[in-house]
């Protein structure tokens, strides 16, 4: 089985052009349409500075819940080094009260200092916090109450977080960045894994994923779903996908480069990571298609998940690849792995 979802960080202009008055709205109908073609799952990311406008995602995905009936919604990550994993459950728990079980939670370690600055913790405590923190929010997701003392947050003493959520047990995913002691550590937990990519080649990603399904048997886990998300983008011809997408994708790169001394990317040298057996997948459907299909042939994941609308992408454009994925992409995609995986059962 493959699901098929997109997500995004919600980005904003610096300066003039689209604020976030405009585009939570925006974003709202892009998830509602995302629901109606039939995508599986729809993820939004936190940021904490200028250019992105969803410093709290479960506050969103809980208005897209209301418009919606089918697809998941899931952050993408929380960054939970930095929050607090009681306020974590609870606010997911709302969203799963109010879209009657259709929540998740992507925890990472986060990839930015900024909500480590704004919340008085220090970077050097970065796998220290997100390790505690994270097995606080798998115990806080069990029936019983909770006693727990650590280093990062006060004690709790047989306290049981109220109200529950629909589903029994809150999906908690790990989003992982590259680092193989991140790919044991869920694989240790027995959690499915979303593996990050911003470029490279499915071939570099490989042992990473060999990685977890080799950790996952060792600690005796049952398997569980690996994910890919991935920067991509769908439109109705490969020229249109690469004016689109690229021009936007360069820019969100270089707002970020430009703070770390990196210098400006082109739109070609972006476009020059969307080539053959890439991480990148940006083109028309059929090209889209392709892509999809051999990173899941050298990964052998269960959860594809695009980064659609980055920088500047209009939400028309946005709400067109979303259409697209959903419509022409994502079921010849399910349709295929199915197939493999039913020849792959009868060997």
């Amino acid at each position: 089985m493959m699901e098929i979802g997109a997500f995004t960080f919600a980005d904003v202009a610096v300066g003039e052009g689209v604020g976030p008055a405009q585009r939570i709205p925006e974003l709202l109908e892009e998830i509602a349409l995302a629901d109606e073609v039939g995508l599986d799952v729809f993820g939004l990311g936190e940021h904490h500075r200028a250019g992105f406008a969803a410093p709290a995602p479960a506050v969103i995905l809980a208005a897209a819940a209301a418009r919606t009936s089918r697809i998941r919604l899931t952050s993408a990550v929380t960054v939970l080094g930095s929050d607090d994993p009681v306020r974590v459950f609870e606010q997911f728990t709302a969203l799963d009260l109010v879209s009657r079980g259709r929540a998740e939670i992507m925890a990472g370690r986060g990839a930015l200092p900024d909500s480590f600055r704004l919340f008085g913790h220090d970077m050097a405590d970065y796998d220290a916090l997100f390790d505690e923190k994270l097995r606080l929010l798998l115990t806080l997701r069990e029936p019983e109450p909770v006693t727990f003392s650590g280093q990062f947050r006060p004690p709790l003493d047989n306290e049981l977080v109220l109200p529950r959520p629909v589903q029994d047990r809150l999906p908690v995913w790990i989003g992982v960045g590259g680092s193989p002691n991140s790919v044991v550590r869920a694989a240790s937990l027995g959690l499915p894994m979303a593996l990050g990519t911003v470029g490279g080649t499915a071939g570099h990603f490989a042992p990473m994923a060999e990685l977890y399904r080799e950790a996952t048997e060792h600690y005796g886990r049952p398997p569980q779903p690996l994910g890919v998300t991935l920067h991509g983008f769908v439109a109705d011809t490969s020229q249109k996908a690469a004016d689109i997408y690229f021009p936007a994708d360069a820019a969100l790169f270089n707002m970020i480069g430009a703070e770390r001394g990196v210098p400006p990317l082109t739109p070609a040298a972006m476009a020059a990571k969307n080539g053959p057996g890439s991480m990148y997948a940006v083109g028309s459907p059929g090209q889209v298609i392709e892509k999809l299909l051999h990173q899941h042939e050298v990964l052998g994941h269960q959860r594809t998940m695009l980064q659609l609308a980055v920088g500047p992408v209009s939400h028309l454009d946005a709400m067109r690849a979303i259409e697209l994925l959903g419509t022409e992409v994502a079921p010849v995609v399910r349709a295929e792995v199915a197939r493999r995986e039913s020849v792959e059962a009868v060997r």
